[in-house]
């Protein structure tokens, strides 16, 4: 994070052009002042989040292939999910088929969150 003149330093440089200038030109003085306050206060939450969060410019080809494999899980569950419903609720299954259907693909979806979390 670059180094910024302190807060206090630039208040005593607003109070002093105040005296100089008088007041008619408080108003845009203390404008003025706040706006490099927010500035400030911006630039260091950017740098801070810049420095805790990944920048996903920099992942790896592995970390892409995972979020790919994530996709895929998720996409093709919801892609069964859907025919095996009509099935389970058309077949004659009833609320028993729909809960056998579901308690399966939610099952898969948890297995592989596990083993993922394992290799972690």
């Amino acid at each position: 994070m670059p180094d910024t003149p302190l807060p206090r330093d630039e208040l005593r440089a607003t109070v002093e052009a105040r005296r100089e200038l008088g007041p008619e030109y408080e108003s845009a003085l203390t404008e003025a002042f706040l706006d490099r306050i927010e500035a400030t206060i911006a630039q260091r939450v950017k740098a801070e989040a810049d420095s805790r969060l990944p920048d996903p410019r920099h992942s790896t080809w592995a970390e892409q292939q995972e979020r790919k494999r994530h996709l895929g899980l998720a996409l093709g569950s919801l892609g069964i999910s859907i025919p095996l419903t009509g099935a389970a609720s058309f077949s004659g299954g009833g609320i028993s088929g729909l809960v056998i259907v579901w308690t399966g693909i939610v099952a898969v979806n948890v297995a592989y969150a596990l083993g993922q979390r394992r290799r972690r």
